[in-house]
């Protein structure tokens, strides 16, 4: 009944679709599921192929499950037969979420094994780059964040109370306060007279001072709340529980950026490796990485590695601004497990080129190490450097510029969706997965 073109699907959903064709890709799932006890869920099948076209096209859960019930190719290519029931979007947030960095490492090892079995995943040659993956969190001013904090642990008192806890704890809900000294900043930074910075000093004071207040009252807010849970026993609910545990967490994070706000007035800058810039996502940090259109970035620092074929053999996604040099040895030994022999040749850029990480990685296996030496090189060092092999694999290097745009842009990695450095790991590794198997079935193919 239908025309010969619905049949059909483009050549690239073809060659994923074979691939993901082998028993291999569901055994990083089976640990999270029991075969008998539990609600059934989705084939797995199913599922990856849904998160392979959401990180390929770039869309949301829900947009995904509309554009996928739209769609009979799609719906051809997903397992779901013609007339059946598109998967809802928080079933694929749940697995996503509940199987974690675990599940997708797994696929990740499980893909390039198919790629080594069949001879197609060449290490020759490889390079190496850093950039960052921008948490999803907004420019963060201490005067939003103390808001933010205010405003947030005042929802979660109120909701406490609604449920019959801690009614009788005194709670001021300051929203309003804060908020309206919030939006009074940016009326005084327009101010022409000297004395603005004196007054914005002055406002971010005085949100930091309800801020302590806040959350003193939030503490005991929550101190009563559990007492009147542990009198409940077995009959308090596990979400009473949970809130309470939130609205702890947020007056914690609420007195650090106080103190951070405090620490800054008094005209320290707070430490980047340690300081808050999020209150839903805690392990992001500021990054700079010398962009002029983004000087500091808020988020995590990865680390790519691919071959001459633009097939990413190695990532990692680390917490702060490690520095560069450090992370290349360890992914060279990743490989090497993956691959059975340590890559010929490697490259990246000046940032790692300390003598120390060339030791590492020629100690590792590799015989051509092309690493730019920091500062100013050596009389023989630079006739190193200027030797015709040495500039090309540092032309070659250049390209690595080039990959990451490319999984930033079409693959989703610019900016995490899911909070922490697990949930960055998580979305990332799904990011990774997607362009490799684009990459790879091409090579198959081929």
């Amino acid at each position: 009944m239908l025309p010969a073109e619905a049949l059909v699907m483009p050549a690239e959903l073809v060659r994923v679709d074979a691939l993901l064709d082998d028993e291999r890709f569901f055994a990083p799932y089976r640990g999270f599921f029991h075969a008998t006890l539990g609600r059934p869920s989705i084939p797995i099948e199913t599922y990856l192929r849904l998160m392979f076209l959401k990180y390929r096209y770039r869309l949301g859960f829900e947009t995904l499950c509309r554009e996928v019930t739209d769609s009979i190719t799609w719906q051809r290519f997903c397992r779901i037969p013609l007339g059946g029931r598109v998967p809802h979007p928080t079933t694929l947030m749940k697995i996503t979420t509940r199987c974690g960095e675990a599940a997708v490492d797994g696929l990740n090892e499980a893909l390039l094994a198919r790629a080594v079995e069949a001879k197609v995943l060449k290490t020759n040659r490889v390079r190496a780059d850093t950039t960052v993956v921008e948490a999803n969190v907004a420019y963060p001013s201490d005067s939003s964040l103390l808001a933010k904090g205010v405003a947030k642990m005042a929802k979660g008192a109120k909701k406490l109370r609604a449920m019959g806890l801690a009614r009788r704890t005194k709670f001021a809900d300051k929203t309003r306060t804060v908020r309206s000294r919030a939006r009074s900043i940016n009326a005084n930074l327009r101010r022409r007279n000297d004395d603005k910075i004196a007054a914005v000093k002055r406002i971010n004071g005085e949100l930091a001072g309800i801020a302590e207040r806040v959350a003193a009252q939030a503490a005991a807010v929550v101190r009563n709340a559990r007492r009147t849970l542990r009198t409940l026993g077995e009959q308090a609910s596990g979400r009473a529980r949970a809130m309470v545990d939130e609205l702890e967490r947020v007056a914690a994070r609420t007195r650090k950026i106080a103190a951070q706000t405090r620490q800054r007035l008094a005209g320290t800058v707070p430490d980047g490796a340690t300081r808050v810039v999020s209150l839903h996502d805690p392990d992001a940090r500021p990054i700079v990485k010398g962009r002029l259109g983004k000087p500091v970035e808020f988020g995590y620092k990865a680390q790519l590695v691919d071959n001459e074929d633009g097939v990413v053999v190695d990532h990692s996604v680390e917490a702060g601004n490690p520095p560069d040099g450090p992370m290349l040895e360890p992914a060279i030994q990743r490989i090497k497990r993956r691959t059975g022999r340590a890559p010929r040749a490697v490259t990246a850029d000046r940032g790692y080129g300390e003598q120390g990480i060339e030791d590492d990685l020629r100690h590792a296996g590799v015989r051509y190490i092309v690493l730019p030496t920091k500062g100013r090189p050596t009389v023989a060092r630079r006739q190193i450097e200027n030797r015709r092999a040495f500039r090309k694999m540092v032309r070659w290097r250049t390209g690595c510029e080039g990959r990451i745009s490319c999984v930033k842009r079409d693959f989703g990695l610019a900016r995490t969706r899911i909070d922490g450095l697990a949930g960055a790991r998580t979305w990332c590794g799904h990011g990774i997965f997607a362009h490799n198997l684009v990459k790879i079935s091409g090579l198959l193919d081929g």
